[in-house]
């Protein structure tokens, strides 16, 4: 059996006001810088054997104290991206509640699409070989720095839950998900955990 973590990255300026996707320009800020020091002492004493995230640069950022912290190198996984939004890169959530596209997402997520971008379930798929493939290996603890929609998309895989239902999951920011995996299959251990703030690495 292998234990992973998923690791939502830490909170930025943008976060509830614009829909990111994949701008290579969003850093944590002070706070997210925080709660990244705060994820490196959480995993201080866990024996971690891997650590690999999104290339996103919040991701990254997240990730770099505890790579410190653990003494290991910080893999970058291309299927641990966030979702591909498309032609509403960049968009505020404002001007997407004008949308009826952007309601027809949100209600139906095993169907509907981004323009010009990636379906849930193509995230859903990317990022299930990828966990398929680790849960192969049952070697130390491993932490996964990725984003919000593709941690829903490995828990409602592993709950065989419909997309649909995505709105029934948080995933806050620098929360963590623990999972332990077999071949053909894992368990949810704990949920969009909060990590305690203002303990040092």
């Amino acid at each position: 059996m292998t234990r992973v973590y998923l690791v939502r990255h830490g909170v930025h300026d943008l976060v509830g006001k614009v829909l990111a996707g994949r701008m290579d320009d969003v850093p944590l800020n002070e706070a997210g810088r925080q709660q990244a020091s705060a994820l490196a002492a959480f995993f201080a004493d866990r024996h971690i054997g891997r650590l690999a995230s999104s290339p996103m640069l919040r991701c990254q950022q997240t990730g770099e104290p505890i790579a410190t912290t653990i003494g290991r190198s910080m893999e970058t996984i291309e299927a641990l991206n966030e979702i591909d939004c498309g032609d509403w890169t960049g968009q505020t959530f404002t001007d997407l509640d004008k949308d009826p596209r952007w309601h027809d997402w949100n209600a139906e997520r095993s169907r509907a699409g981004m323009p010009n971008g990636e379906t849930m379930l193509a995230v859903q798929t990317r990022v299930m070989t990828l966990i398929d493939t680790l849960a192969m290996d049952d070697s130390a603890p491993m932490v996964l720095v990725s984003h919000s929609d593709v941690v829903k998309a490995i828990v409602m895989a592993l709950l065989t839950a419909p997309l649909d239902h995505h709105d029934r999951l948080t995933i806050d920011p620098a929360s963590v998900t623990t999972l332990d995996l077999w071949p053909g299959g894992g368990k949810i251990v704990r949920l969009n955990e909060a990590v305690p703030q203002g303990v040092a690495a």
